[in-house]
C-alpha cells in the first residue's frame, strides 16, 4: 500500500515562541518506521518545504498518488490539517485520511469532519498495522482498533479525556526525512537531531501538558536502544526531547561511559529542571565534559507564591544557585520564564530585574496557556480571551487570559517591551554571534520584528 504521511504547514500568521527551533517530525518518523515495514511509505514535510518553496499539495497528489494518508497535528494545525484533508479528498475521493499527534491526542473532537476517516488517539506500533493493514485489503472492512476513532461514527459526544492515553515509545526511522535533515536546528544548531530517552516527568509542573500526556513518572527506555540511536545519528548535534533529562545521574553516568567508550564528539541540548540540576550536580558536571551545550531550564518565575501556584519543586532561591552552576560548568542556560496574568507594571519591571541577576544566555518568555484539561484551564476559564476551539490562538505566543490588574492592551505593551528588552538588550549578542553567527542573529532580528508586528496587532484589536 502507498502511504502519504504528511506535516502541515506551519500557520503563516500564529504568534509562537520557537521561531528558531525546526526541528525534525520525530512522531512522524517514528510512524514511518512501524508502517515501512509492510508499505511504501513516504514523508513529506510540508515545513521544510514551506521554507524552501511551498509545495502545490493538490499537484503532489496527482503526480502521486497514494492510497492512504497519515496527518500529523498539533493545536495550531487543526485548520491545516482539515484544509490539506479536504485537497485529498477532491482530487481521490476514496483516498482513507488518518489524523494523529498530540491535538489527536487530547481533542480527537477537533476532526470531526467528513475530509476525516479516521483519529488515532493513541499510537501503538500494533494499532497502525491492524489499520493500514486493513485499509490495504478495503476501506471498508476495518475492524475496532485500541485508540483509533473512525469519524464517520461520530466523534461529538466523546468524552474530552478519551485521547489521554499514553504513546508507544517508537525507535523513528531518520532515512524518511533524508532530503530535509540539513534544514532541521534547535535555535542555532544546525542541522540537529532530536532524541527523546524517556517518556513522562515527574516534575507534574501544574502548567504542563507533556506529563499529563505521557505520565507523572519516567518510564526510561533501555539505554542499549538509545545508544543505538546515537551512534546512527550523523548530525554534529542532538537535542533530547524528555521533559526533564537530568532528572537521573545513573542514567547520566552511562550516557558519558559510551561517549568516551566509542569516541563520540556530539553537541547536546536537553530541557532539565532547576530540582534535577540540583540533585545530580556531579553527573550533569560530567556530563558538560562530554559535550552538553546548554540547558533548557524552566525557571518560570521570580515570585515565590507563583512557583507554588505552578508545583515547581524549586524555589526562587534555587534558580539563583542552578544558575551560577551553570555558569560555573561552562553551559548555556536557555531559560524560560510565564507571564502570569495576574502581573501589575511593577511586577514586568521586577521580572526584568530578576533576569538580569540570573543572567542566562537566552530567554524564552510566554504568556500562561492553559489548555483544556489543565488545573488551570478550570482556574482561569472565566478570564479565557478565545474559545478552545480558536485552535490556532493556542500556541503559547498569544494572550489568552485577559488580565486583571491592567488592560489588555497595556498588559501586550508590557509583554513587547518585556520581549524587546531581552531579546535585544539581555540576551548577549556577541554570544549569539560567536555560537552561531551573524546568520542566527540576522534571523533573532528577523523573528523580533515580526513579534513586534503581531503584538502591535493584537493590542489594536484589544482597545483600550
Amino acid at each position: 500500500m502507498r502511504i502519504l504521511l504528511i506535516r502541515p504547514p506551519r500557520p503563516p500568521k500564529t504568534i509562537t515562541i520557537g521561531e528558531f527551533m525546526f526541528c525534525e517530525p520525530l512522531g512522524l518518523e517514528a510512524v514511518y518506521g512501524v508502517l515501512q515495514e509492510n508499505h511504501q511509505v513516504t514523508l513529506l514535510d510540508m515545513m521544510a518545504e514551506q521554507k524552501e518553496e511551498q509545495v502545490n499539495i493538490e499537484q503532489y497528489l496527482q503526480e502521486n498518488p497514494p492510497e492512504a494518508v497519515g496527518i500529523t497535528a498539533l493545536c495550531i494545525d487543526v485548520t491545516n490539517v482539515l484544509e490539506l484533508a479536504r485537497i485529498v479528498k477532491t482530487v481521490a475521493a476514496k483516498t482513507p485520511v488518518v489524523v494523529g499527534g498530540t491535538q489527536a491526542q487530547l481533542m480527537p473532537q477537533a476532526f470531526a469532519d467528513p475530509a476525516i476517516d479516521y483519529v488515532m488517539y493513541q499510537t501503538t506500533a500494533t494499532g497502525l498495522h491492524s489499520l493500514f493493514d486493513a485499509l490495504a485489503v478495503s476501506a471498508n472492512t476495518v475492524p475496532n482498533i485500541a485508540g483509533i476513532l473512525p469519524v464517520q461514527e461520530g466523534l461529538s459526544n466523546i468524552p474530552a479525556k478519551i485521547g489521554w492515553q499514553k504513546n508507544e515509545y517508537l525507535v523513528p526511522d531518520r532515512s524518511s526525512c533524508e532530503q530535509y535533515r540539513n534544514q532541521y536546528s534547535y535555535f542555532g544548531y544546525t542541522p540537529c537531531a532530536l532524541l527523546q530517552t524517556s517518556q513522562g516527568c515527574s516534575q507534574c509542573c501544574s502548567f504542563c501538558l507533556r506529563w499529563r500526556i505521557e505520565g507523572g513518572k519516567e518510564a526510561h527506555q533501555d539505554m542499549e536502544v538509545i545508544f543505538a540511536q546515537i551512534r546512527a545519528i550523523h548530525e554534529p548535534s542532538i537535542m533530547i526531547i524528555d521533559n526533564d533529562f537530568l532528572c537521573n545521574g545513573e542514567r547520566l553516568e552511562q550516557l558519558c561511559d559510551f561517549l568516551d567508550q566509542e569516541d563520540i564528539r556530539k553537541n547536546f541540548l536537553c530541557y532539565g529542571s532547576v530540582h534535577s540540576l540540583l540533585q545530580n550536580q556531579e553527573s550533569v558536571r560530567r556530563f558538560a565534559q562530554h559535550g552538553l551545550k546548554a540547558v533548557l531550564v524552566g525557571y518560570e518565575s521570580f515570585q515565590a507564591d507563583e512557583l507554588v501556584s505552578y508545583k515547581k519543586k524549586a524555589t526562587v532561591e534555587d534558580n539563583l544557585k542552578a544558575a551560577r552552576l551553570l555558569q560555573q560548568w561552562g553551559v548555556d542556560a536557555w531559560a524560560s520564564f510565564i507571564f502570569h496574568p495576574d502581573w501589575d507594571h511593577a511586577d514586568f519591571r521586577e521580572f526584568r530585574r530578576y533576569i538580569r541577576r540570573l543572567r542566562p544566555e537566552i530567554s524564552s518568555l510566554s504568556p500562561l496557556t492553559p489548555f483544556p484539561g489543565l488545573p488551570a484551564f478550570q482556574e482561569f476559564e472565566d478570564r479565557l480571551l478565545f474559545a478552545p476551539e480558536d485552535y490556532e490562538q493556542w500556541s503559547f505566543g498569544n494572550i489568552v487570559i485577559r488580565p486583571s490588574r491592567m488592560s489588555l492592551r497595556a498588559y501586550y505593551a508590557q509583554a513587547l517591551l518585556t520581549n524587546l528588552e531581552v531579546n535585544f538588550f539581555m540576551n548577549n549578542v556577541f554570544y549569539l554571534v560567536r555560537r552561531f553567527g551573524l546568520r542566527t542573529l540576522f534571523r533573532l532580528t528577523v523573528g523580533g520584528i515580526r513579534l513586534t508586528l503581531r503584538y502591535l496587532a493584537a493590542m489594536w484589536r484589544a482597545g483600550s
